[in-house]
């Protein structure tokens, strides 16, 4: 896809989980809202998957261990027809099968997760089998800010660089807030990017929200032979939204009617503004 055509489909997409969100009357609508542009990069421009055979072995992976950010994942999927889009109508209502985090029995999910800091060893085990078995597909996955917190992660980081698993693609969602405040005042992370490098990895820090930046790094991982990647994905919550954006409140906020309304409106004009450039003679 080109740059242009990515963005209109993240609006689209933010449209999606907005509604579903507004439907099931809950939902992680702000780090979902962060999220989008990372996702859409991924499974539109960068991951090597067959919609047709989830399973096929040579599938590149993807973990959402922020899992509870999940309902950007689930319309991606339905968008590119993994299950019917009708389903999203079903978003955490008795007996769906999109609930409110990942659940591998929906075609597309490799992992049920949302217990913070699984996402990253489940993906360390995953690109260690990739190099033993001989096989030539990825592993991306990504934490939340707030997950960087959970020790695992930090065991896992060791065994990834240990490893030389320069399959493997750790992404953080860095939008700085989680449920009870700033990640810096819960628990501070910085300097983040140190951290991550001193445990081996290759960083790279980049405006998570920009898709030039996201379809350029992904593009060219890895840049280093033998080691992992880190992208520091530096997001702004509830992105797309002007008032969700930056405000610690929508983590798990239910929009009303207006706040649907206007939220569709916005993300509407976006798409009308994307989709006549390059139109004008």
């Amino acid at each position: 896809m080109e740059i242009r055509d990515l963005k209109i489909k993240a609006a689209q997409i933010r449209q999606d989980l907005f509604t579903i969100i507004h439907r099931a009357k809950t939902g992680h609508t702000g780090g979902s809202l962060s999220n989008t542009d990372i996702l859409t990069a991924l499974y539109y421009e960068i991951m090597n998957i067959d919609i047709a055979n989830p399973k096929w072995e040579e599938r590149d992976r993807f973990i959402a261990s922020k899992g509870h950010s999940v309902e950007s994942l689930w319309c991606i999927l339905a968008d590119l027809g993994f299950f019917p889009k009708e389903e999203l109508e079903t978003y955490s209502q008795f007996g769906t099968r999109l609930i409110g985090h990942p659940n591998n029995k929906v075609p597309g999910i490799e992992m049920n997760t949302g217990a913070l800091g699984h996402g990253l060893p489940i993906s360390v085990g995953m690109a260690l089998a990739a190099k033993r078995d001989g096989r030539s597909y990825r592993v991306f996955c990504l934490m939340g800010d707030g997950e960087q917190a959970e020790g695992s992660n930090w065991e896992a980081a060791m065994a990834g660089a240990h490893y030389k698993l320069d399959n493997l693609v750790g992404i953080i969602d860095r939008n700085g807030l989680q449920i009870s405040g700033t990640t810096e005042e819960v628990m501070g992370l910085e300097p983040l990017d140190e951290k991550w490098a001193a445990f081996g990895w290759n960083v790279i820090s980049i405006d998570g929200n920009s898709m030039e930046e996201l379809v350029h790094a992904f593009r060219n991982i890895p840049e280093i032979e033998g080691k992992p990647t880190l992208v520091l994905a530096n997001t702004l919550k509830g992105k797309g939204v002007s008032f969700a954006e930056g405000v610690p409140g929508w983590h798990h906020r239910v929009p009303s009617d207006d706040e649907l309304e206007r939220a569709l409106a916005e993300l509407q004009q976006k798409i009308d503004e994307l989709s006549g450039e390059g139109q004008v003679k």
